[in-house]
């Protein structure tokens, strides 16, 4: 984070109060002389000229003017107007119009998700910002949902283009990618590559967005940036609509043509993007919103077996499973038939037998039939009969085959444990019916630690 203090006035601006920070800048509230209305200034430092020689300080000053330069050309309802740009010898500020909105990565987890209509209508709106951007040369170059504003009336404000480029200069004029801008869950796979841009990589960012909005997740997601960069060069793109049952099939064929990795596929202009959010649009019948149940998420979420899940992993399991509330004496599972899905109990108390004899009582907590799971070509193992009154989250196996990627490794990863842990109770009790062993450690011959030396080889 920036460390400069709070400036009261920066030329004929008078300083209100901070509305912002960032890692090389500060954005602020000002009063100006000549309008009724507030405006923001963004206040950047250059820093250290003797870091990198100087480098990062040019780095710094270049990314300022081509934000003043670029942005200045673009008057557009959708994109945050630039009054004026001053550069001084260690700093330089922004004076652009005061939005009071916030910016779309408040609603990219899936408790905060906003209704489909209005993602809809709000990405329409930057698809068409973007449209006007390119036919007048500019490609923004960092579109990700920090950089999106919008306000309680879903006017849409696109900032930040500090990183944007001018499509009608020459290749080495500063056209093509430089490495390390941008932000790379965003990015197109042309962009990663480091190939010449055109408008269509703003629109690739913006699919993204799209499905982070949609789902409550990003489309390529990794534990590592070559693992990620891998994938967004190489891997399909995800169902959204898999992901949420809100979502229309429809707009599954919207965000492919979007992330198309072919650029020749991918959607040519802003404009034919927006028409297709149009159409899908058009069916959305119902624009009543209904919030997400947080209740049976509270339940999962403190459940041991979903401690390492992320929540938007929970919240896709309550997508893919049932929800059952069963009486004392129904029948969870049958012995020998054919394995169709498994669960966990979330309330009451379940017994486990195997051809009439009691296994194991299960609990809260505690998976049942997660062992034929894992050898779907098995019959039913186990038949489990509740004792009392269960709740029971019942998780079908072809809904699974559904779920994403990530999802369904980490679920193996818990169920894998879960098998493991159960297989050692066993073992446990079936020793504790055993005679006592023969031989015990203690008593055994312990192998001899034998310390070896080296001999340099004319030694020998």
């Amino acid at each position: 984070m920036v460390s400069m203090s709070a400036p009261t006035q920066l030329g004929k601006y008078r300083i209100v109060r901070e509305i912002g920070k960032g890692a090389t800048a500060m954005v602020y509230l000002a009063e100006s002389p000549h309008r009724t209305e507030p405006v923001a200034i963004k206040l950047v430092d250059f820093g250290d000229k003797s870091r990198d020689g100087g480098k990062w300080s040019r780095r710094m000053r270049k990314i300022f003017q081509t934000e003043a330069n670029l942005a200045r050309q673009l008057e557009h309802p959708n994109i945050i107007r630039i009054d004026e740009a001053v550069v001084e010898e260690d700093r330089a500020y922004l004076v652009m119009e005061y939005f009071e909105g916030r910016s779309l990565d408040h609603f990219c987890t899936f408790d905060t998700l906003l209704p489909l209509h209005r993602v809809v209508g709000i990405v329409f709106k930057c698809c068409l910002a973007l449209d006007y951007a390119a036919r007048q040369g500019i490609l923004h170059r960092d579109i990700k949902p920090a950089n999106i504003m919008i306000d309680d009336d879903d006017i849409v404000k696109i900032t930040d283009f500090g990183l944007a480029m001018n499509l009608g200069k020459e290749v080495n004029q500063d056209s093509t990618f430089i490495m390390g801008v941008g932000s790379p869950a965003y990015m197109s796979p042309e962009q990663i590559k480091g190939y010449p841009l055109n408008h269509k990589t703003d629109l690739y960012s913006l699919g993204v967005v799209l499905f982070h909005l949609l789902t409550g997740r990003l489309p390529f997601r990794a534990r590592h940036p070559a693992q990620l960069i891998y994938k967004i060069i190489n891997a399909d793109t995800p169902s959204a609509a898999a992901l949420s049952p809100e979502i229309p099939e429809a707009m599954d064929a919207v965000i492919r043509k979007a992330l198309e990795k072919d650029l020749y596929s991918r959607y040519k202009n802003g404009a034919d993007f927006a028409k297709d959010l149009a159409a899908v649009r058009y069916k959305i019948l119902d624009d009543k919103y209904v919030p997400p149940d947080m209740t049976r998420f509270s339940v999962l979420r403190k459940m041991p077996f979903f401690v390492e899940f992320d929540d938007v992993e929970v919240w896709e399991t309550l997508r893919i499973a049932s929800w059952r509330h069963l009486p004392e004496q129904s029948v969870l599972l049958r012995e020998g038939e054919e394995v169709r899905s498994f669960g966990l109990v979330l309330e009451g108390e379940v017994e486990v037998s195997i051809e009439g004899h009691r296994l194991a009582t299960v609990g809260a907590g505690q998976l049942l039939g997660e062992e034929s799971y894992l050898q779907p070509s098995m019959k039913q193992l186990t038949t489990a009969i509740a004792l009392t009154q269960v709740v029971y989250l019942d998780l079908r196996i072809a809904a699974l085959a559904l779920a994403s990627e990530e999802f369904r490794e980490h679920f193996n990863q818990r169920i894998t444990q879960s098998v493991a842990e159960r297989l050692a109770q066993a073992q446990r009790a079936a020793a504790a019916h055993n005679p006592p062993a023969s031989m015990l450690a203690e008593t055994a011959v312990q192998p001899m630690d034998v310390d070896f030396e080296l001999v340099p080889y004319e030694n020998r």
